[in-house]
């Protein structure tokens, strides 16, 4: 026992050397784990060089200069907004709003682009064989068509004085002294052929429907003006009413009035015409051009679009298939001719909305179709009926050139339209009474 001790201590000393060499070894790894962390996270803490971020920077430019010269030239508000040129009035066919030609709609090709009928996803045999087909839905149709029978270009007389439309010449140029004295050159202003063609995706050919026909102001363009400032296309839609609308260019921004073809004995017959064909070839269906040919008209004239509404109601050769006739503060004369439409056509209706502006004509003609013993009213109140004949007078606050959107309502041509729907007779298709061509 006694020399079993120091035997004892010995291990014990052993053991405790073993493990303080053990714990070194676990000490030295652990500092050199921690060695390059502790470098990484002192590098963090620092702030980036600036040199190195200068030559970031200057890098990032001569990639700039490489891929971009006018950014790295300037980036000033001329450079992203130039101001606009005129041929911009005239876009391409690559922009939103196409133009088209009528090889576009050739019947093959319409055909073609007719939606192909979907199979039923199931059968119903104690019924049918098939589920009827139902036709998918369809976006509006907004687009431009050039037109051999609108407005411009005109080479014709002006039957104000029975000489020539354009009676300035400067070398090759030809252009047309307005009553202003102003001078418009036909290559500028008389020259476009487009018509702005709108169709809504709830519009039914097979259904009673109407069409729109406006004639723009003064000093307007279809995509500036009618489409995106007055809205014509969407109070179209907004309407609900089962219409498609036509809009022809008449002289081009320019403050003049001039009606153009629609000066010619049957011209407004004739633009008929040729919009049936491309309605039915814009829907799809080229065998409705007899449809649209035999549909009821509307024509909407805004300011200086008095000029081709009255001379498209007197020598149109068209004039009983017009169901009603809208003036957007446009009585600005032709009072014998809207006169005489409204006292031969008492099975349709006549609408004249004006400012202080146009009232004292409007007056001459309320009192002129009194004189008449044609009823007249003077409020928007009621539901547009045959024969309705209404000037409504708008006061102080509602300005002229916001007048297609605010007359005597927000949106005065989405209001007549749904008036007018409330009366199936001014909409009925008029193929059950073919109109004559009188006029």
């Amino acid at each position: 026992m006694v020399g079993a001790v120091p035997k004892l201590r010995a291990n014990a000393r052993a053991d405790r050397t073993t493990s303080g060499a053990r714990g070194r070894v676990l000490r030295v790894g652990l500092i050199l784990a921690l060695v390059p962390l502790s470098l990484t996270l002192v590098q963090c803490g620092k702030a980036p060089n600036p040199a190195a971020l200068a030559a970031n920077s200057q890098a990032n430019v001569q990639v700039v200069a490489k891929t971009n010269a006018q950014v790295a030239s300037g980036d000033t508000f001329e450079d992203r907004f130039p101001a606009p040129q005129f041929k911009e009035r005239f876009p391409s066919a690559s922009e939103s709003l196409l133009q088209r030609q009528m090889s576009d709609f050739s019947p093959k090709r319409a055909v073609q682009q007719q939606p192909q009928a979907e199979q039923a996803p199931y059968k119903v045999a104690s019924l049918e064989p098939q589920l009827p087909y139902k036709r998918p839905p369809r976006e509006d149709l907004t687009t431009l068509v050039s037109m051999k029978s609108s407005a411009f270009p005109y080479f014709g007389n002006n039957p104000a004085s029975d000489a020539p439309f354009l009676n300035i010449s400067k070398g090759d140029r030809r252009g047309h002294r307005s009553y202003s004295g102003r001078v418009y050159w036909q290559d500028e202003t008389y020259s476009d052929s487009r018509v702005l063609v709108h169709v809504p995706e709830h519009f039914d050919v097979r259904k009673p429907g109407v069409i729109v026909v406006f004639f723009h102001g003064n000093g307007a363009t279809l995509e500036r003006d009618v489409r995106d400032r007055q809205l014509v296309p969407k109070q179209i839609t907004d309407s609900g009413a089962n219409a498609v609308l036509l809009a022809p260019q008449m002289a081009v921004d320019a403050a003049d009035s001039s009606a153009g073809k629609f000066w010619q004995a049957g011209g407004f017959k004739r633009f008929m015409e040729e919009s049936a064909n491309h309605l039915a070839r814009l829907t799809g269906d080229p065998n409705s051009a007899r449809a649209f040919a035999n549909m009821p008209i509307v024509i909407v004239g805004y300011s200086g679009g008095f000029l081709p509404t009255a001379w498209s109601l007197e020598v149109g050769g068209i004039s009983d298939s017009v169901r009603g006739v809208v003036l957007l503060d446009a009585v600005y004369g032709e009072m014998d001719k809207f006169a005489a439409w409204i006292e031969s056509h008492r099975s349709g209706f006549f609408v004249s909305a004006y400012t202080r502006y146009t009232a004292r004509r409007d007056r001459e003609l309320m009192s002129l179709l009194r004189q008449k013993g044609i009823s007249v009213s003077e409020d928007m109140d009621e539901p547009l009926r045959p024969g309705s004949v209404v000037f409504v007078e708008t006061g102080e606050g509602i300005t002229h050139r916001d007048y297609v959107t605010r007359a005597w309502t927000r949106d005065p041509l989405k209001d007549v339209l749904v008036k007018m729907s409330a009366t199936p007779a001014l909409t009925r298709v008029a193929s059950t009474n073919p109109p004559a061509s009188s006029r």
